[in-house]
């Protein structure tokens, strides 16, 4: 269960049926109304929340149809126990909820007709459909969402009409209920037919398939970012996004998976979402010369055949986890690395990696973050805390919130001269374990503590005009923000989205633009002294990197991603190996403070905070983040466009190699006739037969 309030829900949906059949028994006309109420009413809100019960339900044969049916029997029960059985309202009381079951399975058919109907073989962003396509609106949205549950639940009119007629003995009512009932059901499966005609459907998939294919003749991509996951990983490519905007070459990104495709962020790029293997497989994709990879997974092998481009792995983040050296890395042409560490860790794992594959081109997506300055001079130090989730499995080393987590906060927050403590953890925080999400929580109840403390402090004044100000503002900027909103509902026809979805560029500039304000606008509207939990999307991760002067955080890409500010930081041995292991186990923590489960090792951190002159980990930080993230001069973005050119040469040459022995080997078949049951290679690497 979410919480307790859907506890509570399940267990008084749980507990009003047999109230119902009790109530039905006894009989108790008004004990059953009640009890129907309540379950109408907790079914509807746990399935309004999502949760888990519903699905388990579903799989012992207790789905919201079978609810509905029992419900309705048990009213049957109720008007026979009170004699009503040789009433004709009886009768029509039967005839009511057989005909109303009958029509559920009209109106199931064609729901999952017109979904089906309407669902793209292929689903895009930033491509032109709608000159090239005739793609109808979609259905009303609320003739489709919670089909089932609007259907089923227009037997509250016959339920409701029942009962008044069992409490007053109003025949009437009875009879007026039943007919609502059946006149709603059917009037709603009248509603659904006209949109299965052929002119209010999307083209065939033949036909939409072959229209993007011509849209990829005309657009030529040459850089592809192909991607596939689950949706909680769409963050992966999300990171990318940017980058790839900033090409030199024209990009085009490919996904696989729907859900992916609905969390991802705004973008200039064109989008191709291709769920199905043999779609993608028979798309031309021969004027592509690069394909990145973000992610080593299955679905990989449906591009990675594709001979005419080079494949590339540039991975989600930079950090000592084994991730950063799996085996299947050898399927790639080349693996693209931030710094020289990269290259080395492949060494050191010796997972068959050729060093002459290996290429160092930075991280690009780093530029946001602001080099260290140096201690503020205005204003209390801010140390962020930014500890990483529990992971898949119980290694104690995953993260620091359970065993040293309260330690760390409490240490911070009593740390004199005082700091303020930023605490942002990371978004699948307690999605596994439940000891992780208690330990969140108690963290999250000392930094809200401890901000309640300093507010009441007389040493720490706040601006509070100036907080009101930029909370107006901040208000302002978020309408405005959802106004100019580019995303799209994850809920919306594919179809229609697909053909609408061009993004307005003097859009996406604009919110660009409001976003860098909220976020100066945020920083103003509280205290800079000020304890703060920062969850959710805004303000980002890079920007409380900026707002901070260090940072504590395990063994993640969140640590080598904020050595490129310079600053000092800590990274905690959960697992207690020892500060000279775990800095032998861990690149990243080579020029960081080593904190033990007790945090006490906190002090040197925030010495080096206050006072330069007692950094000893100083240069140790400068050294560490050339070889960790590459040098500063050229740009990552311009290492990483160089990369791009250079593979994309190689792969045009081999290309021509290709065209060259073909032409010849047709040259000689021409001479002296082709030998029996042999074949030319065509340019693409397939023999034909």
């Amino acid at each position: 269960m979410g919480s307790a309030a859907e506890l509570a829900a399940a267990v008084l949906m749980m507990l009003g049926y047999p109230c119902l059949m009790l109530a039905a028994l006894v009989p108790s006309t008004p004990a059953f109304a009640a009890a129907a109420a309540v379950t109408y009413l907790a079914d509807l809100y746990l399935h309004r929340k999502g949760t888990y019960l519903i699905t388990l339900l579903n799989k012992v044969r207790a789905g919201l149809s079978t609810r509905f049916l029992v419900r309705e029997l048990l009213l049957i029960l109720l008007l026979a126990r009170l004699d009503l059985s040789e009433e004709p309202v009886f009768y029509a009381a039967i005839a009511c909820f057989t005909l109303f079951f009958g029509l559920q399975a009209p109106h199931g058919a064609l729901v999952t007709l017109i979904g089906k109907r309407r669902q793209m073989p292929v689903v895009t962003r930033n491509v032109d459909l709608a000159s090239r396509l005739t793609i109808p609106d979609a259905p009303p949205r609320a003739l489709l969402t919670r089909a089932g549950q609007k259907m089923l639940h227009l037997d509250l009119a016959a339920m409701a009409g029942l009962l008044v007629c069992a409490l007053t003995g109003t025949d009437l009512a009875g009879y007026v209920g039943v007919a609502v009932t059946l006149a709603l059901g059917a009037l709603y499966v009248a509603l659904l037919v006209p949109h299965l005609r052929a002119r209010r459907l999307p083209p065939k998939p033949d036909k939409v398939l072959a229209t993007v294919s011509a849209w990829l003749r005309e657009y030529r991509p040459e850089t592809v970012l192909y991607f596939s996951g689950s949706k909680e990983s769409a963050y992966q490519v999300n990171m990318w996004l940017e980058t790839m905007e900033q090409l030199d070459t024209r990009p085009l990104i490919i996904l696989r998976e729907r859900s992916v495709l609905e969390r991802m962020a705004p973008t200039t790029v064109p989008v191709i979402c291709v769920p199905g293997g043999v779609h993608l497989m028979n798309m031309d994709l021969s004027m592509v010369r690069v394909t990145l990879y973000a992610a080593n997974v299955g679905k990989n092998i449906h591009m990675l055949r594709v001979p005419t481009m080079k494949h590339v792995f540039i991975g989600h983040g930079d950090s000592d986890k084994l991730a950063s050296v799996n085996p299947f890395s050898k399927v790639y042409d080349e693996v693209w690395t931030a710094g020289r560490a990269g290259r080395d860790r492949y060494a050191i794992a010796d997972v068959g990696i050729r060093d002459e594959d290996i290429v160092e081109v930075g991280r690009p997506q780093l530029a946001p973050i602001e080099t260290w300055a140096g201690a503020p001079k205005d204003r209390i130090p801010t140390v962020l805390y930014a500890p990483t989730w529990e992971g898949w499995d119980d290694n104690p080393g995953n993260t620091s919130i359970l065993l040293a987590g309260e330690n760390i906060v409490k240490k911070l927050i009593a740390a004199e001269p005082p700091v303020r403590v930023l605490y942002k953890p990371h978004p699948f925080t307690g999605t596994r374990s439940a000891a992780a999400g208690a330990a969140h929580r108690r963290i999250i109840a000392l930094v809200k503590k401890a901000a309640e403390q300093r507010a009441g402090d007389s040493r720490f004044r706040g601006d509070a005009a100036a907080q009101a100000a930029a909370k107006a503002e901040l208000t302002r900027l978020k309408a405005r923000l959802e106004d100019l909103s580019l995303s799209f509902d994850e809920k919306a026809d594919e179809a229609v989205t697909s053909r609408d979805g061009i993004v307005d560029m003097r859009k996406h500039e604009e919110a660009a633009r409001l976003r860098t304000e909220w976020n100066d606008a945020y920083w103003r509207s509280f205290p800079d002294f000020e304890h703060r939990v920062i969850t959710g999307a805004e303000p980002r991760l890079y920007d409380c990197f900026n707002a901070a002067e260090a940072m504590v955080s395990d063994i993640s890409s969140v640590v080598s991603d904020f050595i490129a500010s310079g600053k000092p930081y800590a990274v905690t041995d959960s697992a207690e190996l020892g500060a000279e292991e775990f800095r032998r186990q861990n690149t990243a923590v080579r020029a960081a403070v080593i904190l033990t489960n007790s945090a006490a090792e906190l002090d040197q951190l925030l010495g080096a905070v206050r006072d330069p002159a007692a950094d000893a980990l100083a240069e140790d930080r400068k050294e560490l983040k050339e070889y960790l993230l590459g040098p500063d001069e050229p740009t990552s973005l311009a290492q990483f466009n160089t990369a791009v050119a250079d593979l994309a040469l190689k792969a045009e040459a081999r290309n021509v190699g290709q065209a060259s022995r073909a032409a010849a080997a047709d040259g000689a078949d021409g001479a002296t006739g082709a030998a029996p049951g042999g074949g030319a290679e065509l340019t693409n690497g397939v023999t034909a037969g």
